[in-house]
């Protein structure tokens, strides 16, 4: 039996990308010979996804799963939304899901090092982007927790396109779902006012500052700035920060009220939310088509 060295788990990890532990179980399983164990990854499935790591994942779905008291958030993504909707995609959503919330995971490196009947669940999905053919990754995984007078909203858009949860102290599922749909609709930032990061309001403070000045100095009877600033600016400071707050926020289902005043007369308060939204944060690529078009055509012609 070959002596698998730190150094020979580190060059085939180099070359195929895969993991540490499988790197180091395909070395062992081929007693040290390292073309053996690329080709024992590759059978595998996990050389082959990995292969893929250039590519862009920024499509899939995003999706919870609810066990008791706890709640786990995630985003599982993909290449291509039409992978997203393969069968095979669906079933991996569930099943990571399923692994997720019976962990102690609490953040993505967690999650992908859980064991997964004698797996890591970055193995698993490695594995499954070698079936489906496609990069996939796991990214944002979120735990929220509640005690038992709590209640858990959930609200998913267009399968998982974007997805929403919420805690409400008291209430009902039904109002508590209702709440999780507007946040999917709206796109809150924060609960309340109160929420809001001080440096965050002094930020928006100085663009309404800039944007009212502008106006005024344009305007054909401009106003003394120190009305503008005691005045104009505090009014269009506020209404701009009721709009990213969900308690302030005219409830989706009935405009004529703020979700505070719905909550309020379901006796139940907000404690928290969480909104997920495939892709957000990531680059997308972009394909010229007709520029690859061309560059494949002048290697043809070389």
């Amino acid at each position: 039996m070959a002596n698998i060295t730190a150094s020979m788990v580190k060059e085939l990890r180099e070359k195929t990308s895969a993991g540490m532990l499988d790197c180091k179980k395909a070395l062992t399983e081929t007693n040290g010979d390292m073309e053996a164990a690329v080709t024992w990854l590759r059978e595998r499935g996990i050389a082959k996804a990995v292969k893929k790591e250039g590519a862009v994942a920024a499509e899939g779905l995003c999706s919870y799963a609810i066990s008791g008291n706890k709640c786990v958030v995630f985003e599982l993504n993909s290449q291509t939304d039409f992978v997203a909707q393969n069968a095979k995609f669906i079933a991996l959503l569930d099943q990571v899901g399923k692994y997720l919330v019976n962990s102690n995971a609490k953040s993505t490196e967690e999650a992908l090092a859980i064991d997964c009947d004698g797996k890591t669940l970055e193995t698993v999905i490695l594995e499954a982007s070698g079936v489906i053919g496609e990069k996939i990754s796991l990214r944002r995984v979120t735990v929220l927790e509640k005690t038992d007078s709590q209640t858990f909203g959930a609200y998913k858009h267009m399968g998982g396109r974007i997805v929403s949860i919420v805690i409400l102290d008291g209430g009902s599922e039904e109002v508590a779902k209702d709440i999780a749909m507007h946040i999917a609709a709206l796109n809150p930032k924060y609960v309340s006012k109160n929420d809001i990061p001080a440096d965050v309001i002094a930020k928006e403070k100085e663009v309404i500052l800039a944007a009212a000045l502008n106006e005024n100095a344009q305007s054909a009877k401009p106003k003394p700035e120190q009305i503008i600033e005691d005045k104009i600016v505090p009014g269009r400071l506020d209404k701009s920060l009721k709009e990213i707050c969900l308690l302030s926020q005219a409830f989706v289902k009935n405009p004529d009220q703020t979700v505070e005043a719905h909550v309020h007369a379901a006796k139940a308060e907000v404690k928290t939310f969480l909104r997920l939204e495939v892709g957000e944060g990531i680059e997308k690529q972009v394909n010229d088509f007709a520029a690859e078009v061309a560059a494949q055509s002048a290697a043809f012609n070389k």
